[in-house]
């Protein structure tokens, strides 16, 4: 699993998969999330607004695999 540093607190969920390259741009992390694709810390997750925070994990199933990264 990869940890992706933030310089805030706080980090919504969209701007998450693109710096953390769980997604290519915010469209894909869009459809990511409406197909119901991504998980925050084992549970499914459709907001792309939704704030993490450090220790946060977010998990992407997609048709390349699965993937992970933790907010660092």
């Amino acid at each position: 699993m990869t940890i992706v540093p933030i310089s805030d607190d706080s980090i919504r969920l969209g701007q998450f998969l693109k710096l953390a390259g769980l997604a290519d741009s915010g469209a894909d992390a869009r459809t990511l999330l409406d197909e119901g694709e991504v998980k925050v810390n084992g549970e499914p997750e459709s907001r792309r607004g939704r704030q993490l925070h450090r220790g946060d994990v977010v998990e992407v199933d997609d048709p390349r695999g699965s993937n992970s990264a933790e907010v660092g």
